[in-house]
């Protein structure tokens, strides 16, 4: 396949610190797992390799956003994840930043349900710089990163999956939305993806 990094963005979903370093939401709630604590490291070379080439790094973290009696939370996450609480996913906050291995991002996006296409500013940005095409990467697989190649798809963005570069909190359920994917979106592993790049510069 033929790409153009300058038409080129990466996008990650969601990989901040309260989901994954040990002082987060969810490591204080014993919620770590080891697939989705080794994707920053595995993805740093695709940013890399991008950016060399004149693409750009995207940032979609989800928000939590503080109300008058605790966060604004949707009902079934609240039902799935009851230990979130105030000052989880805050903007600003600790919690809500983007992992240190990836920092900076060029964009940051603030996400508030599983897709970072839908009320936010992403498809803005990606008009005015051009972007034609997404590499996706970050959690979870069959969540945010399945919502948000579907909905890019349906706007007419070439994408590609890092499929190594994203997961989920059971393998199975992973490979299973990979295999759902294969209609709508290219996939490739992280290695892949940069010789790509690199190879395009």
């Amino acid at each position: 396949m033929t790409l153009d990094p300058k038409r080129t963005a990466l996008l990650t979903i969601d990989l901040q610190n309260d989901f994954l370093h040990p002082a987060g939401a969810y490591g204080r709630a014993g919620q770590a797992s080891t697939a989705i604590s080794a994707l920053p490291t595995r993805i740093a070379p695709v940013r890399d390799a991008l950016r060399a080439a004149g693409g750009v790094y995207i940032s979609a973290q989800f928000t939590l956003v503080p109300g008058p009696d605790g966060p604004l939370i949707a009902p079934h996450l609240a039902r799935l994840r009851p230990f979130l609480t105030t000052g989880d996913f805050a903007p600003g906050s600790f919690g809500h930043d983007l992992i240190d291995v990836l920092k900076p991002a060029d964009y940051t996006v603030e996400k508030v349900t599983y897709s970072a296409l839908y009320q936010t500013r992403l498809e803005y940005i990606l008009r005015h710089l051009r972007v034609e095409a997404l590499i996706v990467g970050g959690i979870v697989t069959n969540g945010g990163v399945a919502s948000t190649l579907r909905d890019a798809h349906l706007r007419g963005l070439h994408t590609i999956v890092l499929t190594d570069g994203c997961a989920a909190f059971r393998t199975d359920v992973h490979d299973a939305t990979l295999l759902s994917l294969a209609s709508v979106t290219e996939q490739m592993t992280c290695a892949e993806a940069a010789t790509l790049l690199e190879g395009a510069a």
